[in-house]
């Protein structure tokens, strides 16, 4: 007797509609229909569902669907070629987090240097500019209280100083290390009032562990895939009686 939604649900610890939702994105193989028109799942279905509960941590939902996709219809060099896409973007970004790395230390030695920082006063579209990103970033930043720029009298432009300018570059390499604000704050802070770079060490730290972390569970998800595409290779083929 085949499994119910319930049954495989329960297997994985997820909702039935869940499991719905898996099988119509094509995470599941096809389930066959009963008599009575109700899904009817087997052990192919258990294990293709807890290989892709284990790929989704390391590897993102949109690629888990892609790979399970791609298991399912057979083509095996896909799956390996997103595998591998997937590691090959996690050492691109150690290799950034690498260089933000040496890049915010040379950052942060300016708040511990006596000499005051020098600089033209930048308005937010020259700032923007300069940095290569969006004037709304800018802004976001502002509105999350990482920066917070002078305005003209009458104008009420925004003016950035060179204190800004360099807290903007660094909120700029941080979130191209993909930081969060809450992340970003402390950092900022510490450098602010006592030149400490104690919270962008951990910071860095973080990102790195997070690094770590992702690469394990790269792994296990790795594991259960190759033990999915070795079964469904070794599976015995049905033959028609003669």
């Amino acid at each position: 007797m085949g499994l119910r939604p319930v049954d495989l649900a329960r297997r994985a610890g997820v909702s039935t509609q869940l499991v719905r939702n898996y099988e119509a994105a094509g995470i599941l193989p096809p389930a066959p229909r009963s008599d009575t028109g109700y899904r009817q799942y087997g052990p192919e279905h258990v294990q293709a569902l807890l290989t892709y509960r284990a790929l989704y941590p390391g590897f993102g939902a949109e690629t888990a669907t892609e790979i399970m996709r791609a298991v399912h219809n057979g083509d095996e060099a896909l799956a390996y070629r997103l595998v591998d896409a997937a590691h090959a973007a996690l050492h691109e970004q150690r290799l950034a987090t690498d260089a933000a790395d040496e890049a915010l230390a040379a950052l942060a030695a300016e708040y511990v240097d006596e000499q005051p920082v020098t600089g033209p006063s930048l308005l937010v579209g020259e700032l923007a500019h300069r940095l290569g990103i969006r004037t709304s970033a800018l802004r976001v930043w502002e509105a999350a209280g990482l920066l917070a720029p002078a305005r003209e009298p009458g104008t009420k432009y925004r003016r950035y100083g060179p204190e800004q300018v360099r807290d903007a570059r660094i909120i700029h390499m941080l979130r191209q290390g993909r930081y969060y604000f809450e992340q970003i704050k402390p950092v900022l802070e510490g450098l602010r009032r006592t030149g400490s770079t104690d919270a962008l060490r951990a910071a860095i730290a973080e990102r790195r562990a997070a690094h770590d972390r992702q690469t394990k569970a790269m792994l296990h998800g790795a594991a259960l895939l190759h033990q999915l595409i070795d079964d469904l290779v070794l599976a015995p083929t049905v033959l028609e009686p003669l």
